[in-house]
Protein backbone atom coordinates (compact mmCIF):
# COMPACT_ATOMS: atom_id res chain seq x y z
CA UNK A 1 0.00 0.00 0.00
CA UNK A 2 1.07 3.55 -0.66
CA UNK A 3 -0.47 6.52 1.06
CA UNK A 4 -0.22 10.22 1.70
CA UNK A 5 -1.96 12.64 3.98
CA UNK A 6 -4.08 15.63 2.96
CA UNK A 7 -6.29 18.26 4.56
CA UNK A 8 -9.76 19.50 3.65
CA UNK A 9 -9.82 22.66 1.59
CA UNK A 10 -12.62 24.45 -0.19
CA UNK A 11 -15.90 22.81 -1.17
CA UNK A 12 -17.50 23.60 -4.53
CA UNK A 13 -21.04 22.81 -5.63
CA UNK A 14 -21.46 22.65 -9.41
CA UNK A 15 -24.45 22.17 -11.66
CA UNK A 16 -23.53 20.69 -15.01
CA UNK A 17 -25.98 21.32 -17.81
CA UNK A 18 -27.44 19.53 -20.79
CA UNK A 19 -24.81 18.38 -23.28
CA UNK A 20 -21.73 19.07 -21.15
CA UNK A 21 -19.13 16.29 -20.96
CA UNK A 22 -18.43 15.47 -17.31
CA UNK A 23 -14.62 15.30 -17.28
CA UNK A 24 -14.33 18.09 -19.88
CA UNK A 25 -16.05 20.44 -17.42
CA UNK A 26 -14.45 19.28 -14.15
CA UNK A 27 -10.79 19.32 -15.28
CA UNK A 28 -10.85 22.91 -16.67
CA UNK A 29 -12.77 24.03 -13.57
CA UNK A 30 -9.99 22.59 -11.42
CA UNK A 31 -7.32 24.41 -13.47
CA UNK A 32 -9.22 27.69 -13.30
CA UNK A 33 -9.67 27.48 -9.51
CA UNK A 34 -6.17 26.13 -8.87
CA UNK A 35 -7.47 22.86 -7.40
CA UNK A 36 -4.61 20.36 -7.32
CA UNK A 37 -6.46 17.45 -5.72
CA UNK A 38 -10.06 16.65 -4.83
CA UNK A 39 -12.66 14.04 -4.01
CA UNK A 40 -15.97 14.31 -5.88
CA UNK A 41 -19.49 12.98 -5.92
CA UNK A 42 -22.01 13.33 -8.75
CA UNK A 43 -25.74 12.74 -9.09
CA UNK A 44 -27.87 13.44 -12.14
CA UNK A 45 -28.37 11.98 -15.58
CA UNK A 46 -26.24 10.89 -18.56
CA UNK A 47 -27.44 11.13 -22.15
CA UNK A 48 -27.76 8.44 -24.79
CA UNK A 49 -24.40 7.42 -26.33
CA UNK A 50 -22.42 8.44 -23.23
CA UNK A 51 -19.36 6.17 -23.05
CA UNK A 52 -18.34 4.21 -19.96
CA UNK A 53 -15.19 2.13 -19.61
CA UNK A 54 -16.63 -1.11 -18.24
CA UNK A 55 -13.57 -3.29 -17.77
CA UNK A 56 -10.51 -4.72 -19.47
CA UNK A 57 -10.96 -6.70 -22.67
CA UNK A 58 -8.76 -9.43 -21.16
CA UNK A 59 -7.87 -9.93 -17.52
CA UNK A 60 -4.15 -10.57 -18.17
CA UNK A 61 -3.80 -8.43 -21.30
CA UNK A 62 -0.93 -5.90 -21.18
CA UNK A 63 -1.19 -3.09 -21.82
CA UNK A 64 -4.81 -3.13 -20.70
CA UNK A 65 -7.31 -2.59 -23.51
CA UNK A 66 -10.49 -1.10 -22.06
CA UNK A 67 -13.98 -2.19 -23.08
CA UNK A 68 -16.35 0.70 -23.70
CA UNK A 69 -20.13 0.57 -23.46
CA UNK A 70 -22.39 3.27 -24.88
CA UNK A 71 -25.58 4.03 -23.01
CA UNK A 72 -28.59 3.24 -25.20
CA UNK A 73 -30.81 5.91 -23.63
CA UNK A 74 -30.80 8.68 -21.03
CA UNK A 75 -29.90 7.16 -17.64
CA UNK A 76 -29.78 8.22 -14.01
CA UNK A 77 -26.21 8.42 -12.67
CA UNK A 78 -24.50 8.51 -9.34
CA UNK A 79 -20.77 8.27 -8.81
CA UNK A 80 -17.66 9.13 -6.94
CA UNK A 81 -14.15 10.01 -7.97
CA UNK A 82 -10.84 11.67 -7.37
CA UNK A 83 -8.92 14.39 -9.12
CA UNK A 84 -5.11 14.48 -9.04
CA UNK A 85 -2.51 15.92 -11.42
CA UNK A 86 -0.65 13.85 -13.95
CA UNK A 87 3.13 14.15 -14.35
CA UNK A 88 2.66 17.31 -16.45
CA UNK A 89 0.63 18.94 -13.65
CA UNK A 90 -2.72 18.68 -15.47
CA UNK A 91 -5.72 17.74 -13.29
CA UNK A 92 -7.10 14.32 -14.25
CA UNK A 93 -10.52 13.12 -13.11
CA UNK A 94 -10.90 9.44 -12.24
CA UNK A 95 -14.59 8.84 -11.58
CA UNK A 96 -16.81 5.79 -11.75
CA UNK A 97 -20.57 6.06 -12.07
CA UNK A 98 -23.48 3.68 -12.01
CA UNK A 99 -25.84 4.56 -14.87
CA UNK A 100 -29.29 3.06 -14.60
CA UNK A 101 -32.56 3.05 -16.51
CA UNK A 102 -35.44 0.82 -15.52
CA UNK A 103 -34.02 -2.53 -14.48
CA UNK A 104 -30.66 -2.14 -16.23
CA UNK A 105 -27.52 -0.64 -14.71
CA UNK A 106 -24.06 -0.17 -16.19
CA UNK A 107 -21.13 0.83 -14.02
CA UNK A 108 -17.87 2.21 -15.32
CA UNK A 109 -15.33 5.00 -15.63
CA UNK A 110 -16.40 8.32 -17.20
CA UNK A 111 -13.07 8.92 -18.97
CA UNK A 112 -14.35 8.18 -22.50
CA UNK A 113 -17.11 10.80 -22.32
CA UNK A 114 -20.27 11.00 -20.24
CA UNK A 115 -22.61 13.62 -21.71
CA UNK A 116 -25.01 15.20 -19.24
CA UNK A 117 -28.74 14.80 -19.90
CA UNK A 118 -30.42 17.96 -18.61
CA UNK A 119 -28.57 18.25 -15.28
CA UNK A 120 -25.97 16.76 -12.97
CA UNK A 121 -24.91 18.00 -9.57
CA UNK A 122 -21.30 17.68 -8.46
CA UNK A 123 -19.85 18.33 -5.03
CA UNK A 124 -16.08 18.77 -5.18
CA UNK A 125 -14.12 18.54 -1.92
CA UNK A 126 -10.68 20.07 -2.36
CA UNK A 127 -7.76 18.21 -0.77
CA UNK A 128 -4.93 20.49 0.30
CA UNK A 129 -1.31 19.48 0.84
CA UNK A 130 -1.93 16.31 -1.16
CA UNK A 131 1.27 15.19 -2.89
CA UNK A 132 -0.04 12.26 -4.94
CA UNK A 133 0.48 12.30 -8.73
CA UNK A 134 -0.90 10.15 -11.55
CA UNK A 135 2.08 8.46 -13.24
CA UNK A 136 1.99 6.41 -16.41
CA UNK A 137 2.43 2.71 -15.73
CA UNK A 138 3.88 1.37 -19.01
CA UNK A 139 2.93 -2.23 -18.26
CA UNK A 140 -0.75 -1.44 -17.66
CA UNK A 141 -0.93 1.46 -20.09
CA UNK A 142 -2.70 3.95 -17.84
CA UNK A 143 -1.89 6.51 -15.18
CA UNK A 144 -1.85 5.20 -11.61
CA UNK A 145 -2.17 7.33 -8.51
CA UNK A 146 1.21 7.47 -6.77
CA UNK A 147 1.12 8.82 -3.21
CA UNK A 148 4.44 9.96 -1.77
CA UNK A 149 4.87 7.33 0.92
CA UNK A 150 5.02 3.56 0.73
CA UNK A 151 4.15 1.23 3.56
CA UNK A 152 1.43 0.77 6.11
CA UNK A 153 -0.01 3.53 8.27
CA UNK A 154 0.89 3.37 11.95
CA UNK A 155 -1.72 1.68 14.12
CA UNK A 156 -2.96 3.35 17.29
Amino acid sequence: MKYSEAEWGRVFVLRLEDGEILHEVIEPFAREHKIRAAALIVVGAADKDSALVVGPAGRKQRPVKPMVRLLDNASEITGTGTLFPNEQGEPILHMHVAAGRGETTTTGCVRKGVRIWHVAEVVLFELRNADAVRRLNPELGFELLEPAKAGRPKSN
